[in-house]
């Protein structure tokens, strides 16, 4: 067994990936650890008390497990180009009786303070961070507290940032990853290239254990990844629909069909660069949309809600990786032997 897996309290070095909005849910997180691996509670979207509740259900379950935060990195919206999209997909939002055009731009820290007190005044084994490195004191802190600290990075120089940050382990995201990308610069969406060779420039600029993600989903792709320089690897959209995935049912289903479909790079519903399965919404509204996170993520939010209610796949955010046609029904368990079964 390497030091990092070691250090993670792991025996197989497949990991389960935070998914913000619902999918990461603290059965999907025990499940991971039941396979040997670990998985990580989602923070992002949820305050300090929800958090709480999580963390609770999976230290009953006594199995190692993470966290992930998205750590601030502001990306203002012009109010002028806020207004303008907000008229722009305002009957959207009708269908639903929602009234978007009068909504306001918020700008807000998703409850950073408070769930970075929870995580040092009750402890847990992980914590990582995407979309920015936070201050080294947070970071010493946590880990004086006896946690480790893992940050998510896109490239050589956002690697650098985070090891000097104090940073124990990187998980190097490439552009393939479902979701949002971790991007410290989100006005400019990250090079589409391999992980292999993405694991290759960050492992020649630190020294850290390396995890890496992005578009994994076959057993061949996890002995890759490994062979390319990785501790460990992480995936994400292979567990969207398994049985204990908290993904809605019509996430789900077009997951389930769009086995011949490509993903894209969009802004359209967070205003922030993110992978999803194309749908009506990104066709007439992803060239439109400005850059604005997390204004746009508040904007977009009802919309989104009231359509996953409805099972109306067009004008949600079907988040999904380049590998979304290998993920498959079942118990979560059995998905991450699967993944596991060639290292």
């Amino acid at each position: 067994m390497n030091a990092a897996l070691t250090a993670l309290g792991v025996s197989a070095p497949v990991l389960a990936a935070p998914m913000a909005g619902g999918p990461s849910t603290p059965a999907l997180v025990i499940a991971a650890a039941r396979a040997g691996g670990m998985g990580f509670l989602a923070g992002g979207y949820k305050d300090a008390g929800a958090l709480a509740e999580q963390i609770d259900q999976v230290r009953a379950g006594g199995v190692p497990f993470g966290v992930n935060l998205f750590a601030p990195n502001p990306l203002p919206v012009d109010p002028a180009e806020f207004r303008r999209y907000a008229r722009a997909i305002a009957p959207e939002g009708r269908a639903y009786g929602l009234d978007l055009l009068s909504a306001e731009a918020v700008e807000d820290d998703d409850h950073w303070s408070d769930k970075i007190e929870l995580l040092l005044s009750r402890p847990v084994p992980v914590v990582s961070f995407t979309f920015a490195v936070p201050h080294p004191a947070v970071v010493r802190s946590l880990r004086a507290a006896g946690t480790l600290v893992i940050q998510t990075v896109t490239s050589p120089a956002e690697a650098l940032q985070a090891a000097e940050a104090g940073a124990d382990m990187l998980i190097v995201q490439a552009s393939a990853a479902g979701g949002h990308s971790g991007t410290f610069t989100p006005r400019r969406t990250p090079a589409d290239v391999p992980l292999p060779w993405l694991l290759g420039e960050v492992a020649g600029s630190v020294s850290l254990p390396l995890i890496g993600a992005g578009g994994l989903a076959t057993p061949a792709d996890m002995v890759q990844a490994l062979r390319s320089g990785a501790a460990a690897a992480m995936v994400g959209t292979v567990l969207l629909r398994a049985d204990e995935s908290g993904a809605s049912l019509a996430h789900k289903e077009a997951l389930a069909g769009a086995a011949s479909r490509g993903t894209v790079v969009t802004r359209a519903f967070t205003g922030r660069p993110a992978r999803a399965l194309p749908n009506r919404f990104i066709d007439r509204y992803g060239d439109l949309a400005p850059f604005g996170y997390p204004a746009l993520h508040h904007l977009t939010s009802p919309l989104r809600r009231a359509a996953t209610a409805a099972r109306d796949p067009e004008r949600i955010n079907l988040w999904a990786g380049t590998g979304h046609h290998h993920a498959t029904p079942g118990p979560a368990v059995r998905i991450l032997r699967r993944l596991a079964s060639h290292l």
